[in-house]
């Protein structure tokens, strides 16, 4: 359980939370483990198997304090918002940012932004422990050519200009993923491209699947503070496309999904018996697979980092959320820009 921008995020299975006086008790098995004044906190997110009393949750719709519950996985369940709040004002700012040419190309910048940071420094990383020569000095190149589109993101005059840039810099980044594998895992895990719908290797199937649970917590935290998750800034607004969550995902693929699928890679903990073949040349996870990436991602969102915004300790599993927050501050105009999260 932690207090980020105002909002209390429970993650402790089983607690209860209750109001004393102008307090919030949070309380575990009859314990009670955290007491915070009322007042310091504009909502709450709850995961999982957690509780709020009657009397809190009334004083929550009374005041305007939003009440989030998400399941287990971190995906949304549903909202309690009391007669007075902001969440129409948000959605109205951000509809209004959304067409608005100067601003959706600056918001859609800084995702993009965030999305080649983050490749470069996966690349950079592998480049440091690389044990062959060829791969670092490729790999070395591949980290220049991405400092040059990040250079080149900042001149960028339209949203087109923007898509290109993060078009050439994910053929750069994708063309050397093979080169962070261990050297044994090359032939098994064989990957040239991005490619999906359906997938037709290993490498991609495993990170088509990360990609989806990436996005069902960004979906899940746009819907959370109240943003229109299909009203995107980079993707455009189709009907059923979740733009806002596509949006969002990038500057957290890299971070959340390609690592990940490289650690289960390097680790042996995923392996060839784990995905199946089907007709057509697809290649899909199997069931085994699903559940040992399904662990695997759970445990990884319960790792800390210190965020270099907040300058906090925070649980991976709640970047998007936090994300979500600033993105919602910006479109509010209470913060100048929005940041992206860039992995250290």
């Amino acid at each position: 359980m932690s207090v980020y921008l105002n909002t209390l995020y429970i993650t402790t299975p089983d607690a209860y939370l209750r109001l004393e006086g102008e307090t919030v008790c949070v309380m575990v098995e009859k314990e009670k483990r955290l007491q915070v004044p009322l007042h310091h906190l504009g909502g709450f997110v709850l995961f999982g198997h957690t509780m709020m009393s009657p009397a809190l949750l009334g004083r929550c719709a009374d005041d305007g304090r939003s009440v989030v519950w998400l399941g287990r996985n971190g995906d949304f369940r549903f909202r309690l918002q009391g007669p007075v709040n902001g969440n129409i004002l948000l959605r109205q700012a951000q509809f209004k940012k959304a067409g608005e040419a100067v601003a959706a190309l600056a918001i859609a910048k800084a995702f993009i932004a965030g999305k080649l940071r983050n490749s470069r420094q996966l690349l950079l990383r592998a480049a440091r422990e690389a044990k062959n020569d060829q791969d670092q000095t490729d790999l070395g190149k591949a980290t220049k050519l991405l400092e040059g589109n990040i250079r080149k993101l900042e001149f960028a005059e339209n949203l087109d200009s923007v898509r290109g840039l993060e078009g050439d810099g994910a053929r750069i980044y994708f063309g050397q993923l093979n080169k962070v594998m261990g050297e044994s895992m090359r032939t098994t895990f064989a990957f040239d491209t991005r490619n999906r719908r359906p997938p037709k290797d290993r490498f991609n199937a495993l990170i088509s699947f990360l990609y989806a649970l990436v996005l069902s917590d960004c979906r899940s935290a746009l819907e959370t503070v109240g943003l229109d998750p299909q009203m995107g800034f980079l993707h455009v607004p189709r009907p059923g496309r979740e733009s806002l969550a596509l949006d969002l995902m990038e500057e957290f693929r890299p971070v959340l999904a390609d690592r990940l699928a490289l650690t289960l890679i390097n680790r042996g903990q995923i392996k060839q018996t784990d995905f199946d073949s089907r007709e057509g040349g697809s290649v899909l996870l199997n069931d085994s697979g699903r559940k040992s990436v399904i662990t695997a991602y759970q445990e990884r969102k319960q790792e800390t980092l210190i965020h270099p915004v907040l300058e906090q300790s925070v649980a991976i599993g709640l970047l998007p959320q936090l994300q979500a927050r600033l993105l919602a501050r910006y479109l509010r105009e209470d913060v100048d820009a929005y940041v992206p999260f860039l992995q250290r």
